[in-house]
């Protein structure tokens, strides 16, 4: 059998005692763990501190009385405070590091029942992270029984992977945390559920800057708002969820909306304002259409994020505000900085936790789930039940899912579509009739009943044209047909390359579409013109 070896702490009330045989009836846990009959101790590292060392030489005569096999080592190590987890953290982690640890020849238990709270909480923390090679030994007196000073014992293996239950639970709530975010809904597109999966993680372990990406109605603002309840839930946030669209702060008033004014700062200021970021402290600050902030403010905007302090309007003493900052975008924030409209070092403070929002087009298999949830939303918010028939639903579906429903508006245009459809059901049954008046409308709205295919004529001359082969003309068609409706190149790669990118580590959608129409002589900015 390999030697046994226990670390930890005297107890400077638990093992204290009066000389006399008396003390043998009561319990100290160091004492205690020593006399076990199914426990060998083969080395005891007690750690103490200078003023106890008196305790710890009393500690180590009984045991040599009681356990003769047992090496008792006093290890000296003193805090300025005790108290001061950063101190016991790091002299703790110091002396884990110079000990000789030797897994293959030795076992080791952490005793974490002596010590402060705070010294405990750090072998735990240190005996996790492996700096301390062991398991976790726990001891406590008998009860119910005549007393004595030998106790109980036991073992805490930090392998979560062989407690079922406990690992059910841990999975359980990472899925209801996940599910929170996506509203309850039982989305079915993998990339956008790993990318869910990804948020639920970023949210409840960092407060640095979350960056959504996306077209409009793809649900930032949405998500944004579910980040916040779930942060809240969890106790993370006390402040409240500010939102702001940055498309509507334009001139003088944006510095003002933002960071506030002091009474008299401008002709108006009949007042002092706070603004919106000292409204967000303690909470979120979502700012939808980042990119459409002026540069001097972006400036402020990256000082808050940084040092959560900034300069009300007019004012020369500085406010602060500790918030948590989620940015919204519908557009390349990358093409924007390199055009010298959206500062490179606020683009890199925010790029720590980008996530892109697909458009519905590209989630087509969650417009059903989508489809239960508008529904329900149209029922608390009118008080009335509508439901599709069977066929009407199945008419709506085929349409809502075809290659060409645009659906340019995204989960706006889908949930506008369900109000009306369910607003003029007739006895609350969505039926077919009424799904073909929908279809015939949103028809109109994308541009016309038939989608007009792209032609190449108009692009390519006509010895081109036939050195290109039949199957490459349609393929080619379909992707001058999606640039033609996307807003930037890399809009239009992500739409593109959506099945093959989710199985990449890393893509540049941009530059691959890039080079695919340059095999044609072809660019963007030409397909835009």
């Amino acid at each position: 059998m390999r030697p046994t070896v226990v670390i930890g702490f005297v107890g400077s009330t638990l093992d204290a005692s009066k000389m006399g045989p008396s003390r043998w009836h009561k319990w100290r846990p160091t004492v205690g763990l020593c006399m076990h009959e199914d426990l060998r101790v083969d080395r005891l590292e007690l750690i103490h501190g200078g003023v106890h060392e008196g305790l710890a030489r009393y500690v180590q005569s009984d045991i040599g009385s009681v356990s003769p096999e047992t090496e008792v080592r006093l290890r000296q190590l003193d805090f300025t405070n005790p108290w001061d987890f950063e101190e016991v953290y790091g002299k703790l982690l110091d002396f884990a590091r110079a000990y000789p640890f030797d897994p293959d020849a030795e076992d080791y238990l952490i005793h974490i029942t002596t010590g402060t709270h705070v010294a405990q909480i750090c072998l735990f923390l240190l005996t996790e992270a492996r700096y301390l090679p062991g398991r976790l030994l726990q001891t406590n007196p008998s009860r119910g029984q005549a007393p004595d000073g030998v106790g109980l014992w036991s073992v805490i293996d930090l392998d979560l992977s062989r407690y079922d239950s406990i690992a059910t639970r841990f999975a359980v709530a990472a899925a209801e945390g996940s599910s929170f975010l996506k509203s309850g809904i039982d989305t079915r597109n993998p990339a956008f559920n790993r990318m869910i999966d990804e948020i639920e993680q970023v949210a409840v372990r960092s407060r640095a800057p979350i960056l959504l990406m996306g077209p409009t109605g793809a649900g930032k603002s949405q998500l944004a708002r579910r980040v916040f309840e779930l942060k809240r839930l969890k106790h993370q946030v006390t402040g409240a969820f500010v939102e702001v669209n940055c498309a509507t702060l334009k001139g003088d008033s944006a510095m003002s909306a933002l960071f506030g004014h002091k009474k008299g700062a401008f002709t108006g200021a009949a007042a002092d304002r706070p603004g919106l970021l000292r409204a967000a402290d303690k909470g979120i600050l979502f700012l939808d259409e980042i990119g459409e902030l002026g540069l001097d403010e972006q400036a402020m905007i990256l000082r808050a994020i940084e040092e959560k302090r900034f300069l009300p309007v007019g004012s020369d003493k500085e406010a602060s505000s500790e918030f948590q900052l989620i940015a919204g975008t519908n557009a390349e924030l990358g093409d924007a900085v390199a055009g010298g409209m959206f500062r490179d070092d606020l683009f890199a403070r925010l790029n720590l936790w980008t996530f892109e929002l697909p458009a519905l087009r590209e989630r087509i298999e969650d417009i059903e789930p989508n489809l239960d949830y508008e529904l329900d939303r149209f029922a608390e918010r009118e008080g009335v039940r509508v439901s599709f028939n069977k066929e009407a639903r199945r008419a709506f579906l085929s349409f809502a899912t075809a290659p060409d429903a645009l659906w340019s508006g995204n989960f706006r245009d889908l949930a506008a579509t369900v109000t009306r459809m369910a607003t003029f059901a007739p006895a609350g049954r969505i039926d077919v009739a009424t799904v073909e008046a929908e279809k015939a409308r949103l028809k109109r709205f994308w541009g016309g009943g038939a989608r007009v295919p792209d032609t190449l004529e108009a692009l390519l001359d006509g010895e081109t044209l036939e050195s290109i082969d039949p199957f490459d003309r349609v393929q080619l068609a379909e992707v001058v047909r999606i640039c033609r409706r996307s807003r930037s190149l890399s809009e239009a790669g992500r739409t593109l390359f959506s099945a093959s990118r989710a199985r990449r580590a890393s893509s540049n959608d941009a530059d691959r579409l890039r080079k695919y129409l340059h095999r044609f002589g072809l660019d963007w900015a030409g397909l835009q013109a």
